[in-house]
This record gives C-alpha cells, sequence and structure tokens, in this order.
C-alpha cells in the first residue's frame, strides 16, 4: 500500500466522492438490504482498492473464482489512502484492500473511525537498495541513508536495518522506533524523505529504503534488485482486507476472504510477481 497521506483538495474530492458512490447503490445502504434488514446477497460487494496489487488481485477473483461462489464483485480504485476508510466508514462501499493494520489502526485513532481488518491477504516487502554498492556487507560507516519519514514506515525501515545488523535499536521500541531510538548508528547517517520520493534519491545516497509499491513504481523488482526485503512471516504489514465494525460476517465478506485466501489466489500472487508481491495469508494480528 501507499503509505504517504495527501491531503490535498480532499474535501472536494470526498465530495465529489460521496456523490459519485451514491449512485452505485452500494450494498452497505439501507435500500440495498432485502426485507427484514438482512443482506442481500444477490447484490454486488463494493470494494474501494489501489490499482495494485490490490485491483488486480481482486479482478483476478472476479474474472476467475467469484461467480462459482454466487459472489458478484465491485471493483473501485482509489490512489489515495483516506477515502478507501471514509467511503467504508460511510457505508458508500462495503469494504476496502489496500491497507495493512499498524495504518488502519492509525487512521482509526486519528479519525474516529470504526473499521476492522477481515483477512490478510498480501505483503509487499520493505527492501534495501542501493546504485552504489552490491551486497548488504558493502554498506561502511560513513554512508548515508534513506529513511522513509512517516511514522509508519519509518519504524518499520529502522526494524529491517536492526534485523540485519546496520544500526541497534531501543530495546522494546518496535515499529514505533524512530531516528531518536537508535543507540549505535554503526558510523551511518540516515537522511528522512516522503516514501513516495525515496526511490529517487538512490543516485544520492548509499542506499535506501523502499516501500514495495513505490519500488514496484520505480521499476526495481524487489525480488532481484534489493539487498534485503522484509520477511512475509509473521510480519505485521500484510495487506488486509476490511470492512465497519459489524459488517464481517456479511456472508458476501465472508466469501471474499475464503477466496482471497485461496490456493488459485496464491499461485496468481506468486505467478505475477514472481517475488515483489508474496501470499500473507491468515488471520490479522492484534
Amino acid at each position: 500500500m501507499r503509505k504517504n497521506i495527501k491531503l490535498t483538495a480532499l474535501a472536494a474530492t470526498a465530495a465529489a466522492l460521496t456523490v459519485s458512490l451514491s449512485a452505485c447503490g452500494s450494498s452497505s445502504d439501507p435500500s440495498s438490504k432485502a426485507d427484514g434488514g438482512k443482506t442481500d446477497e444477490s447484490k454486488a460487494l463494493v470494494i474501494a482498492a489501489s490499482p495494485s496489487p490490490h485491483a488486480d488481485i481482486l479482478k483476478f477473483v472476479k474474472d476467475n473464482l467469484a461467480a462459482k461462489d454466487g459472489l458478484k464483485l465491485e471493483v473501485k480504485e482509489f490512489t489515495d489512502y483516506v477515502l478507501p476508510n471514509t467511503a467504508t466508514q460511510q457505508g458508500q462501499v462495503d469494504a476496502n484492500y489496500f491497507q495493512h493494520v499498524p495504518y488502519l489502526d492509525d487512521f482509526n485513532k486519528k479519525n474516529g473511525t470504526d473499521i476492522v481488518p477481515v483477512v490478510n491477504v498480501h505483503l509487499e516487502p520493505l527492501g534495501l537498495y542501493s546504485k552504489k554498492v552490491k551486497a548488504l556487507t558493502d554498506i561502511k560507516a560513513g554512508q548515508t541513508v534513506a529513511v522513509p519519514n512517516d511514522p509508519t514506515n519509518e519504524g518499520r525501515a529502522l526494524q529491517l536495518l536492526a534485523a540485519n545488523n546496520l544500526i541497534t535499536l531501543k530495546e522494546g521500541v518496535g515499529t514505533a522506533a524512530k531516528l531518536s531510538d537508535i543507540t549505535d548508528k554503526k558510523g551511518l547517517e540516515f537522511k528522512e524523505l516522503e516514501a513516495a520520493t525515496v526511490p529517487r534519491a538512490l543516485n544520492d545516497v548509499d542506499a535506501a529504503v523502499i516501500n514495495g509499491n513505490y519500488a514496484i513504481e520505480a521499476k526495481l523488482v524487489p525480488a532481484k534488485d534489493a539487498l534485503v526485503l522484509e520477511k512475509a512471516e509473521g510480519n505485521p504489514y500484510a495487506n488486509i482486507l476490511a470492512v465497519k465494525n459489524g459488517n464481517q460476517d456479511d456472508p458476501r465478506i465472508q466469501k471474499l476472504a475464503k477466496l482471497l485466501n485461496s490456493d488459485e489466489v496464491k499461485k496468481f500472487i506468486e505467478d505475477k510477481y514472481q517475488g515483489s508481491v508474496v501470499p500473507a495469508f491468515g488471520k490479522p494480528t492484534a
């Protein structure tokens, strides 16, 4: 997911979204419920998603798997990371698929929303890249490493560096780590940048920690080009299917969750993304 939140013209965009989505007859609206207040399973399930890989994965499900389970899907693509959650909270879409749990938790806290994870789907591994060194062991004292400057991703980046013995962090700081939590920089210098701009800094620094989606957009191949990548197992940054609290038991949501964790989707992700996006199925961690 893209972790950088751009709020420019948000109010105008949100207003336009409300108008456009209200016309789609989302099944979260009262008008889309069958008599008696129960969910009408014949209605399309409307999902807000980032274009890639999220929407691509959903379109694979829609085109190849959904009909067999009697599920109708409508995928709406968003290029920012605020509107999918506000649309889900307001019932303009039924669910979203673009974020990980740490981002969602922070969003709920800051915005008073009540959105909950349903199931993990994939991980876009954070990686350390360089155009100046060929191996992790070539990174030495005096060199500069760029890291994302937003709280979620900076902590994630520092944990990756610590896990690979490039720095030492205070015990217990976890994914909330900041530069001030580094107890031993091992001679490295750090440059904080907006996450989306980090790939463009590769020529100006010795190495950089880059989010998976931004690496792909920059024509990097994480599985081949990264000096080191995050591991998928037990990773809290798996991207999730999420809904407004109370909608977890919607039969259509349960069908979609099952399909997103299917063997067919696993194969699709592995074949299409070749390690740049990896399956990370299962129940989200708290």
